[in-house]
């Protein structure tokens, strides 16, 4: 039931995404008099699922789920159909518009995109506001770990700015120090300014947990016991280690490490209760966990903001562009050379293994709409991003080819066109099929 609901989810997400995508194609494209001969969700390589005509337009639903197409007469597009291009051009074909009209046809998805983003999110905050985990309170110092430590961090350090702004939310400043060139930090009474290390970053990058690097360190007292075996043995909320196998612990981030090598055996708790230390014998599952944690502390930095219609819209506005660049930064990691972040890059099975879904008490699963909404508006403008690339077969190539007419004066060769579309298309049908590899190998080697 969870695996249906989160592939229902990464259905109808692409769905909104590429219905409206298209939309921005095809309204323009009737505004200014040209024939669109095919509007489709999905592609359909031989058969499509659902078909009907209607005027001069088949409007369909192909199987193969990987996107969507309009398909404009006179265009040079992803269906390589060639055939009327060698025809006189006709006054509704796209080729025979002028070609501010032709670039505001090929910039409609991309601009629908942007502006659903920042529809969502503005209604996201005028309905249920935001959670801000502020940094700026944070009086407790910061773990860092070994990557941190490569970065050019140092115990102690209070991070001042990132690549000289200021983060306000603490749950994306690990994200910010993994995009950053620079860092400034409060070190024995100091400022230092640091060159972030890309061997840090690879390390960070590499985890399962990339974020975890840098986190707030916490008291080590007990406020949630997941496994009934350390109940069993007697450990109890508001419990305060203070040392494991005869180690003192001063912050909770050093329970781990000590723990992870007693995986399937048990470990001796010192703990101190109601002014009374007790020793506790706890066993250790096979993953290396105690089932145990402080994050409850965590509580007093969080704050809620609520905003009205107009702050609203203007949250909406400053989060997609956050998430734009956000997107763009992302794109160091993934090519570069140490980091190697294209490893982590999945396709439609690592997504839809991501997505999240409530569950309830009586154990069912349910969408959690908040979060849906909030992934479908980073998606659209992960989409617009992607989509403005300059690469033939996107929008970005037609807008390439668009722009240089306006500049030089003349088109570009017909025959040009088709062999770049065709470069394109083959690259765009390797990439796919190397993101779906990536996505079966994990699967294989169970690294989802």
């Amino acid at each position: 039931m969870e695996l249906a609901i989160k592939i229902f989810q990464f259905i109808l997400s692409i769905s909104i995404l590429v219905i409206l995508h298209e939309l921005g194609h095809f309204l323009p494209a009737k505004w200014f008099k040209t024939k669109v001969e095919k509007f489709y969700l999905f592609f359909d390589p031989y058969f499509s699922l659902v078909k009907k005509k209607i005027g001069e337009t088949e409007y369909g639903i192909g199987w193969l789920p990987f996107g969507g197409y309009v398909k404009i007469a006179g265009m040079v597009d992803e269906s390589m159909d060639t055939e009327q291009l060698k025809q006189p051009a006709q006054p509704w074909e796209f080729r025979a518009k002028p070609a501010w009209q032709r670039l505001i046809i090929m910039l409609g998805g991309v601009t629908v995109n942007f502006f659903l983003a920042w529809i969502i999110y503005s209604c996201l905050m005028g309905i249920n506001g935001e959670k801000i985990f502020e940094a700026e309170r944070i009086t407790t110092p910061l773990h860092y770990t070994e990557a941190a430590r490569k970065m050019g961090f140092q115990d102690g350090d209070k991070i001042l700015t990132v690549d000289g702004e200021k983060q306000k939310d603490f749950r994306k400043l690990a994200l910010d120090v993994l995009l950053s060139d620079e860092i400034t930090v409060l070190r024995d009474g100091k400022e230092v300014t640091f060159s972030t290390n890309d061997d840090g970053k690879a390390l960070a990058f590499n985890n399962p947990e990339p974020r975890s690097f840098l986190t707030p360190r916490l008291l080590p007292v007990v406020d949630t016991i997941a496994f009934k075996e350390a109940s069993n043995a007697g450990l109890k909320v508001g419990d305060k280690i203070l040392a494991i196998n005869n180690k003192p612990i001063n912050f909770f981030d050093e329970v781990r490490p000590i723990v992870v090598p007693y995986a399937g055996k048990s470990i001796d708790l010192k703990v101190s209760r109601n002014n009374e230390t007790l020793d506790l014998k706890v066993p250790v599952s096979k993953d290396g966990a105690i089932g145990i944690n402080a994050l409850k502390q965590l509580d007093k930095y969080n704050n809620h903001i609520e905003y009205n219609f107009i702050g609203s819209i203007q949250r909406g506005f400053t989060l997609t562009i956050e998430s734009l660049t956000y997107q763009i930064k992302q794109f160091k990691l993934i090519f570069n050379r140490k980091v190697q972040g294209y490893k982590k890059v999945g396709g439609p099975l690592a997504i839809i293994n991501n997505m999240q879904v409530e569950k309830a008490k009586d154990g069912s699963f349910s969408i959690d709409w908040s979060w849906f909404w909030g992934f479908t508006a980073m998606f659209s403008v992960w989409l617009a991003f992607l989509n403005l690339i300059p690469i033939p077969g996107l929008d970005g190539g037609h807008v390439i080819f668009t722009l240089y007419e306006m500049i030089v004066g003349k088109p570009v060769p017909q025959k040009i066109l088709e062999n770049a579309q065709m470069v394109g298309v083959i690259f765009l049908l390797g990439l796919m099929l190397l993101i779906f590899g990536a996505d079966i190998f994990k699967i294989i080697t169970n690294k989802f």
